[in-house]
């Protein structure tokens, strides 16, 4: 172990997996090679090898929550597989310390003919329990499944969902020292998924070193501490969660990050002409984002470079870059955008997030069918698009991601992505509490007496 408080040790991890084109090379590839040995013939491959993981390290500290992030196909099953000790490496050195519990495919280590019953004491025993041990813990952990009397049903008559249920509530109220989750927690119901992320916090507190396999990047950013992203069976990068799910999101869309767009020059030509916004004046040539009060330096920032978001304004009720914003008032924003080539139909987009990184609202003008938007991305084209909303937010800090891209059939192609470019701090409001104002009234409806 590379050190005390490491939980989790891996180091040069690598994992080669052979594959054969048919069950008869299986055989020639386990006989020829002895047979070409002893008759001198040069050795043939008759397989083709396939590195899932390759050359990967990290480690994963006491009550540490580290998520895991990657494409389908990353190496992300295998490498929890390494961890728990259902594969063997290549390479490399996975350590592990204390008891672990593992959630990998659904149902795994379900006997589908056993009750529900038979499969809580079999996995229990599984995790080192005593049957003392699950006796004590059976009907805590029948309450957290919830699955009402179908627990003593064989579990093939059970819904995925229902397995799940179990299955977590099993490795979740053993209180194991590691716990591995892969995906596994998509399939419950958001009332389920709450209570799991809320026992999850509980383990954690108590010590548990957990990892997390999603592709939701919310939960990643919301309950993890720090986040690993996969590719192609390496570390792509790693560090604070919400900055690999943003590098993670590149990936998503077929895309490694671009450098960011470079700094638009004026043009000369009459058709590039800005739309002048008599109150707020917005930049027609550089990118001058960081000269206004609430730009973020630490956004995330790519895209091919074919049209560059230049400048920004925010105004709160006429009030122009507002310290402060207060629930209920107008906010326009307003943008510049240079088209450096001919884009077909660009979306333009907006998402509000919290510091956090939970989406509060997020739209773009092709979700709200905007058709003055629609029309816009000639080449060497220099254009002004305000947008305005209602602030309902509660108390708190929040980020402005603006985007400019184009959709080539299914995919979306990004041309400039500002993650998290402008900061919003509303103030307090004693009329409610939560997250957004949704408007509540009152009325006596009552008869008279």
């Amino acid at each position: 172990m590379s050190s005390d408080h490491a939980a989790i040790h891996v180091e040069s991890l690598s994992k080669c997996f052979q594959i054969y084109e048919r069950p008869s090379d299986r055989l020639k590839s386990f006989l020829m090679p002895r047979l070409r040995h002893w008759t001198g013939q040069p050795q043939k491959a008759y397989c083709r090898e396939f590195w899932a993981l390759r050359d990967v390290s990290f480690d994963v500290g006491r009550g540490e929550t580290v998520g895991i992030l990657g494409r389908n196909g990353a190496g992300k099953s295998t490498l929890l597989q390494l961890i728990c000790g259902t594969l063997s490496p290549t390479g490399g050195v996975v350590e592990t310390r204390g008891r672990v519990a593992a959630l990998l495919e659904l149902g795994s280590g379900f006997n589908p003919d056993f009750t529900g019953r038979d499969n809580v004491y079999m996995n229990a025993a599984l995790l080192g329990l005593t049957k003392q041990e699950t006796d004590a813990r059976y009907d805590a952990i029948v309450e957290f499944a919830d699955i009402g009397d179908f627990v003593d049903q064989p579990v093939k008559t059970y819904s995925s969902g229902m397995m799940v249920r179990l299955a977590f509530a099993v490795q979740a109220q053993v209180e194991p020292d590691i716990l591995i989750v892969d995906e596994a927690l998509a399939v419950g119901d958001a009332k389920f998924q709450a209570r799991c992320f809320e026992r999850l916090r509980q383990l954690k507190e108590n010590g548990t070193s957990i990892l997390l396999v999603t592709h939701s990047t919310e939960q990643i950013v919301t309950h993890c501490s720090r986040a690993i992203l996969l590719s192609d069976g390496g570390v792509l990068d790693s560090g604070e969660p919400r900055r690999v799910a943003n590098r993670y999101l590149d990936l998503l869309f077929g895309r490694e990050r671009a450098v960011a767009p470079a700094a638009a020059q004026p043009s000369t030509s009459s058709a590039a002409a800005l739309p002048v916004c008599a109150a707020f004046p917005l930049s027609d040539s550089d990118d001058v984002f960081a000269q206004h009060p609430g730009y973020n330096p630490h956004e995330y920032r790519w895209g091919d470079g074919s049209a560059a978001i230049l400048d920004f304004y925010l105004a709160a009720d006429e009030e122009l870059y507002p310290a402060v914003l207060s629930s209920g008032q107008t906010i326009r924003l307003g943008v510049s955008i240079r088209f450096q080539k001919e884009l077909l139909r660009p979306i333009l987009g907006v998402t509000i997030k919290t510091k956090e990184g939970v989406t509060v609202y997020g739209a773009n003008s092709e979700t709200l069918d905007a058709h003055g938007i629609k029309a816009l991305g000639k080449s060497d084209s220099l254009v002004a698009v305000e947008m305005a909303f209602t602030c309902r937010l509660a108390q708190g800090d929040y980020f402005i991601s603006l985007g400019v891209a184009t959709r080539d059939g299914e995919d979306i192609v990004p041309h400039d992505r500002r993650y998290d470019s402008i900061h919003l701090q509303v103030g307090p409001d004693a009329r409610f509490f939560g997250l957004a104002d949704l408007g509540l009234s009152f009325r006596n409806i009552s008869a008279s007496s």
